[in-house]
């Protein structure tokens, strides 16, 4: 039997491998085809089986975190990120769970990203891209110091680039 008390809803959050219950429960989150495409991007159709998301979100080098307040707690988000260039972690497919958003977990989830991604892949910048009108993801972006990189956006996506 565990002994370990049970997970705190006051323990700060961490990251872990994501299990099949945090796929389930991350589909749960995706509610519609543009949420599903701003969120995936166009490779994830929608609607998709959540239980089968482990292999549609798989890429090559990819490294899946679910962020949450223990072990055994719920998934609070969920990130990615893989090398594009030497040096440089790309963040991807970045989302909270409902309950969460609104509390700067937004902020704490993608510094403990870059914080896995450095340590993991030696990464000593950061690129991600953002929808031009995602302004909460947008502020969170500008205020962990990623500056839009004008030569790789479009019309409808920044690419953003931070160096450590």
């Amino acid at each position: 039997m565990d002994s370990s008390p049970p997970p705190s809803s006051s323990a700060p959050p961490g990251l872990r491998p994501p299990e099949a219950a945090d796929y389930l429960a991350l589909g749960s989150w995706v509610k519609d085809a543009d949420t599903c495409l701003r969120w995936a991007g166009p490779r994830l159709k929608y609607p998709f089986k959540p239980a089968r998301l482990a292999q549609l979100l798989a890429e090559p080098g990819a490294h899946s975190f679910v962020m949450s307040r223990g072990p055994a707690a719920p998934a609070l988000g969920f990130g990615q990120f893989w090398v594009r260039d030497p040096g440089a972690a790309h963040l991807a497919r970045i989302i909270l769970a409902p309950q969460a958003r609104g509390q700067g977990l937004g902020t704490t989830l993608c510094e403990l990203l870059m914080a896995e991604a450095a340590r993991a892949t030696g990464a000593s910048a950061f690129t991600l891209r953002v929808y031009r009108d995602n302004d909460p993801a947008l502020a969170i972006y500008e205020r962990l110091g990623f500056g839009v990189v004008p030569g790789l956006s479009d019309e409808r996506v920044f690419a953003m680039r931070r160096e450590s």
